[in-house]
């Protein structure tokens, strides 16, 4: 089992009274500790137009994470595929590939906020054709030669060079948990990221969905499972969980107002202890033995990120957790 972390999304919440830039500063310093601590991966997600200033820059974002780091790989977790020029994309992402000597992954989702899509000028009706489009073009750029695509929604001539190529040969995997989403990731990608709210029975199911799609189409090559979960290591259960658990829930009462698009002023009492259930915390034997269940169910080749960047929580907090992760979970696991 692979372990990563993040995903740093740099919200700053209302009773936060540093800058932006401080933030950013964080998540800057967090990265080096992830590397330090031996873990394998460390991830930024995107969003847009938030008031909190959720991350909106990704490839700049990586770019800062590679020169903070040496050896962890880094990656979207995940990019809005349907926002981005594809052409462009391909060249920042392998402009970080070469910044970081090969350790990027990208991670690619069709998204859902109507607020972006129309913000970006972009059909929301068009999301499935333009990320796996973007898939497409992600891969003839960064091959030999020519681009090779003659794509529906940027005007290039398939004839074209895209230059640079990146460093090594960068996973692209994607998102979702709907079966139109999980076969599409079967099919043309490198691999299939679970979000966070399915149940471990829940990635199961789709796990083996994906083999058998691959399987039945004859698709070779290597693909990584990639599962996300909240959680957080600490000297107690008691103590982990009162470290995340402030900015877990802002965390999540923000995804639930761009789900529900209205304001919610605080998650219900229900959902709340839903989230305590679906969250892996505890001490490093508890995470330990949550983990070994993913390992169990789902095979020894999967990559886990565990969240544990957390607004407002403070650094120290997180970069406790993650020293803990790297030195006494992820060498068991």
């Amino acid at each position: 089992m692979d372990l990563g972390t993040g995903l740093f999304t740099c919200q700053r919440r209302p009773d936060d009274d540093r800058t932006h830039e401080a933030i950013y500063d964080e998540m800057l310093e967090l990265a080096g500790v992830v590397d330090d601590a031996g873990l394998d991966s460390a991830w930024v997600s995107e969003h847009h137009f938030a008031d909190d200033g959720y991350l909106s820059g990704t490839t700049p974002a990586l770019g800062a994470l590679a020169a903070a780091t040496d050896d962890v790989a880094i990656g979207t977790c995940i990019a809005l595929a349907p926002l981005y020029d594809s052409v462009r994309l391909a060249e920042d992402a392998a402009t970080v590939d070469l910044l970081s000597d090969g350790r990027l992954a990208v991670g690619l989702s069709i998204g859902y906020r109507d607020a972006e899509f129309a913000n970006f000028g972009v059909p929301k009706a068009e999301r499935t054709e333009r990320t796996a489009e973007a898939v497409d073009v992600l891969r003839g750029a960064w091959s030999e030669g020519p681009l090779g695509v003659d794509s529906e929604f940027h005007d290039i001539d398939p004839e074209t060079t895209v230059t640079p190529k990146p460093a090594g040969d960068p996973p692209i995997f994607l998102g979702g948990a709907a079966r139109p989403a999980v076969r599409r990731a079967a099919r043309i990608g490198d691999g299939w990221c679970a979000p966070s709210s399915l149940s471990l029975e829940g990635v199961r199911k789709r796990v083996e969905d994906i083999r058998r799609v691959r399987d039945e189409e004859g698709i070779d090559g290597d693909f990584q499972i990639y599962v996300i979960k909240h959680g957080f290591v600490g000297e107690s259960a008691e103590a982990a969980w009162e470290a995340m658990r402030d900015g877990y829930f802002y965390l999540q009462r923000r995804y639930a107002e761009w789900y529900e698009g209205e304001p919610i002023d605080e998650l219900p009492e229900d959902r709340r202890a839903e989230l305590k259930d679906e969250a892996v915390f505890g001490t490093p034997d508890e995470v330990v033995a949550e983990l070994a269940r993913y390992g169990e169910a789902l095979g020894d080749d999967i990559h886990v990120i565990l969240r544990t960047y957390y607004p407002g929580i403070g650094t120290d907090a997180m970069a406790e957790c993650i020293r803990r992760l790297g030195d006494e979970v992820a060498p068991r696991v």
